[in-house]
């Protein structure tokens, strides 16, 4: 049941919103930038944004209830599968977005609690740092939120829940951050 749940993972995070919406609006988003929702937010405005994140956000969520109903113990399987797929998708040479989306919508089944106070963390970082510190510090917002939200997330989830499913995601994500920093242009 356990591989039913990974290929069925995989394959729903492999349908990458960002790369459906800029096809049917006649281009290749990855001509010019990431299929995720900061790509599409570029390349097509706000309201696309929202739009593909949350079909994203749902992938990861859906993966996880499916999991949940035939593996109850395995929805990290689902959530490293559905990250996967999002990250490098099967219907579209294996070239798609950074996997944010979908482990937020994982982690929103998985573990709750474990998510919204991570996110609240990273809030209460983003705001002060982007308002204060950013143009000093010359760092973009995304990584010095993520250096605090990562560890506190998983201190939340040893005492929440979900540590397995936000080490799996993460690591898929990971994995994609490793390919598109060694291979800029292949990614």
């Amino acid at each position: 049941m356990t591989l039913l749940v990974a290929a069925v993972a995989y394959l729903i995070g492999s349908l990458s919103a960002g790369i459906l919406y800029s096809r049917a609006r006649g281009h290749d988003v990855r001509d010019r930038d990431l299929p995720g929702g900061s790509g599409i937010y570029r390349q097509y405005g706000p309201g696309a944004a929202v739009l593909v994140s949350a079909l994203d956000i749902l992938k990861g969520a859906v993966a996880v209830l499916i999991a949940r109903a035939l593996t109850p113990d395995a929805t990290w399987v689902a959530t490293l599968f559905v990250v996967l797929g999002h990250c490098y998708p099967a219907y579209f040479r294996l070239n798609g977005g950074g996997g944010i989306a979908p482990l937020l919508g994982a982690l929103l089944i998985a573990a709750p609690a474990t998510l919204g106070l991570t996110l609240l963390v990273a809030l209460l970082v983003m705001v002060p740092y982007k308002w204060l510190l950013q143009r000093t510090v010359r760092l973009n917002v995304v990584p010095v939120a993520a250096a605090v939200a990562v560890p506190t997330g998983l201190l939340f989830a040893a005492r929440y829940g979900g540590t397995a499913d936000l080490l799996a995601g993460g690591g898929a994500m990971l994995l994609r951050a490793a390919h598109l920093l060694l291979n800029p242009r292949k990614a």
